[in-house]
């Protein structure tokens, strides 16, 4: 067995299906900017004046609304994940909210021109929200809970990288769309289609993973757990190793139950060290999605008009390869950074990376204003300060992808413990959909009315504000996710340590008479 594969055990595989839900995550997100900016969109759902002219104001309007909608979807499938999620599983919840996400992605994607129509997609955006909403609460919780510490950091990153992946894959979905496809229903329908093809990758894919060890363990299903963890681990039931983790599970699981019995829901909340966890994982969200990225996310095509690349072709391509940058540089960081760097130090870099990025960019597009702010005017050459904007936008990904991209998915994922985990994961969705919902109501007009000022005042936010949070978090690098209760204040590490013997002798009484024999 390679040093791979004893790492990394049988985990790779339930991280490959249930991220593909988050692959719809990113798409979803990356696409609509595309599609409502096209020219044939435009016409065809009443967004233009009588000269035939764009109305940018009802076209930004509608532009906020089809990814508004979408997030308020979201928001009430996070937080509403939480219980279904800790009755039936992790597993059955994700197949329940894929089949959601299909009956939304259709209906967007039959959709009409006309108000009748806008009023499908709207449907079908709150739908599809629900589903992606839902999905970005569980996946991370059942691929961390699955995950070996060694590689928990590695694994549970994949999930930036798979929402990258989305995002780029928009992106050049819409660029191949605009030169290739004639003008027509199609410009709208076939982006939309597309969203069903991963979303039944990961509906089938759901069918042959195994169920979340710590989810079976927190219900008392003690042996099907053992078996999913021996399963996970490519080790046998008896072996050491699996019983020493599985032994450290039930142990946390009974310290939970002792320290917050009869608290019920409220256990989320008030338990003993949770209520600064669930504080943590709303400021970190609340600072990452007005980092400025998402607003890029949501609308990249105008966002580069408004540096000066202009011509639909032109924007989409920056785009294009914005997104490319984005994928290369959040692979690189999740595979060979995340466990080198560490959370505190990785977050303390992107944050002041990207705050200097968007100064610069403030400061070049104060004193060198592009020709036009039009995502379909036609310019014929981009000046140099607008090039020079766009590589600064490039680097900023880069920084963004090394720290705030992928860390707060994976830091909130690490920190609760397994018998408040779903409802630490929901909180921790519903806000990052929360807080995107007000940012995407809100950008466009933003950006329109501080011009060169919004980059400035997301470069404040990325350094006042992300640096300093990236200071005060404790680090969790090559801790196992039962280790976040000594950190957090919960359990005294002797107390957890004569716990895990308890729990081993209960496992593996041989190897307490073979302990005994020891001494």
């Amino acid at each position: 067995m390679t040093l791979s594969e004893s790492v990394f055990k049988n985990i790779r595989g339930v991280a490959f299906i249930a991220y593909w839900g988050i692959v719809l995550f990113g798409y979803d997100n990356g696409i609509v900017g595309g599609v409502v900016t096209a020219p044939i969109f435009l016409q065809q759902f009443g967004l233009n004046n009588a000269d035939g002219t764009p109305n940018i104001s009802k076209s930004n309007a509608i532009s906020s609304n089809v990814v508004s909608v979408l997030q308020a979807g979201a928001f009430f499938g996070a937080l509403g994940s939480a219980p279904i999620s800790a009755n039936i599983g992790r597993k059955q919840t994700l197949l329940a909210l894929s089949i959601i996400f299909v009956v939304g992605a259709t209906l967007t994607t039959v959709a009409k021109g006309g108000s009748h129509g806008l009023a499908e997609i709207y449907a079908g955006r709150v739908i599809t929200g629900v589903g992606i909403g839902g999905i970005t609460a569980v996946a991370p919780t059942l691929v961390s809970e699955c995950s070996p510490k060694e590689v928990q950091g590695r694994i549970t990153g994949l999930f930036q990288v798979f929402v990258t992946i989305g995002v780029m894959l928009s992106y050049w979905v819409n660029y191949g769309i605009s030169i290739h496809i004639t003008p027509g229903p199609n410009l709208w329908r076939i982006p939309f289609g597309l969203q069903l093809i991963p979303a039944g990758i990961m509906c089938l894919g759901l069918l042959t993973i195994k169920e979340s060890p710590r989810w079976l363990a927190s219900v008392g299903r003690s042996e099907q757990a053992i078996t999913s963890l021996a399963y996970l681990r490519r080790e046998s039931e008896q072996s050491e190793a699996v019983i020493h983790e599985m032994a450290e599970i039930e142990a946390a699981i009974q310290e939970e139950c002792e320290a917050q019995q009869n608290l019920g829901f409220r256990e989320a909340f008030l338990g003993k060290g949770n209520f600064v966890r669930f504080m943590i994982a709303v400021v970190i969200f609340l600072l990452e999605v007005w980092s400025g990225q998402n607003a890029v996310n949501y609308y990249a095509p105008q966002i580069f008009a408004s540096i000066g690349f202009t011509a639909r072709k032109n924007g989409l391509l920056a785009t294009g390869v914005y997104g490319v940058i984005k994928v290369v540089a959040t692979s690189l960081f999740v595979i060979f950074g995340v466990e080198w760097l560490g959370r505190k130090v990785s977050l303390l870099i992107s944050s002041i990376g990207m705050g200097v990025c968007f100064y610069i960019i403030g400061a070049i597009l104060k004193t060198h204003p592009p020709p036009a702010k039009n995502a379909n005017s036609i310019v014929t050459n981009q000046p140099p300060s607008s090039q020079a904007m766009a590589a600064m936008l490039f680097i900023y990904v880069c920084f963004f992808s090394v720290g705030w991209g992928p860390l707060p998915w994976l830091y909130c994922a690490e920190i609760f413990p397994t018998r408040t985990r779903h409802y630490g994961l929901a909180v921790a969705s519903g806000s990052q959909w929360l807080f995107n919902f007000t940012l995407a109501k809100t950008v466009l007009q933003i950006v329109n009315n501080l011009g060169y000022k919004v980059f400035l005042m997301f470069a404040t936010i990325n350094i006042a504000g992300m640096g300093l949070f990236s200071l005060v978090i404790p680090e969790t690098m090559g801790r196992s996710l039962e280790e976040m209760d000594i950190i957090f204040g919960t359990i005294r590490k002797e107390k957890r340590d004569a716990d895990i013997a308890n729990q081993e002798r209960v496992l593996d009484p041989q190897q307490t008479s073979d302990g005994n024999e020891k001494v």
